[in-house]
């Protein structure tokens, strides 16, 4: 009776990887729209957004995305009945000058791939992502040399001092 149980065991775990597969997108093509902070006096981290739509050939979707940026992995959120993901990445502006920067794409075989790599401390470059979004970042703007608020004051003295100035003329004359 062992062995028959073990026969069955043993003929399971040669059937279940038939009917366990993964699939992966096939040719993505993907539109995607880009955000960045581009000032730095009303926000305190930068931010980038990139939505996206992903059309896969082989007609897949609701697939689990993960990005990968500056060495980071973070999850890619999906909107309900759509194709449509979004990223949100945030950071220091001193962390994230102006420049290029690559959202590299994985699905779940891509993400187990890079995991296995990071936990390794193999080089992760190597791993092909399933796409890679590029962002362009002006930089931001840090605002103005002198704040409004202080030239208000510095003109308000300058005027007060030359009122000052005139009216002492005017009463030593008398």
């Amino acid at each position: 009776m062992e062995s028959t149980g073990m026969i069955v065991i043993f003929c399971s775990l040669l059937i279940v990887p038939f009917f366990v597969t993964a699939d992966t997108c096939l040719g993505p093509e993907v539109k995607a729209e880009t955000y960045t902070t581009t000032e730095a006096v009303s926000s305190r981290d930068t931010v980038f957004i990139v939505q996206f739509q992903l059309t896969c050939k082989n007609k897949l979707d609701n697939l689990n995305l993960y990005a990968e940026i500056k060495g980071k992995t973070i999850p890619v959120t999906k909107s309900v009945g759509s194709n449509v993901y979004q990223i949100s990445y945030s950071d220091e502006p001193k962390k994230l000058p102006s420049g290029q920067y690559d959202f590299r794409l994985y699905d779940d075989e891509g993400y187990a791939s890079l995991r296995k790599a990071q936990r390794s401390g193999e080089s992760t470059d190597n791993i092909k992502p399933l796409y890679t979004v590029s962002v362009n970042h002006p930089g931001v703007w840090k605002g103005p040399a002198l704040q409004s608020e202080f030239v208000a004051a510095l003109v308000a003295i300058l005027v007060w001092y030359s009122a000052y100035i005139a009216k002492t003329k005017l009463q030593t004359t008398n």
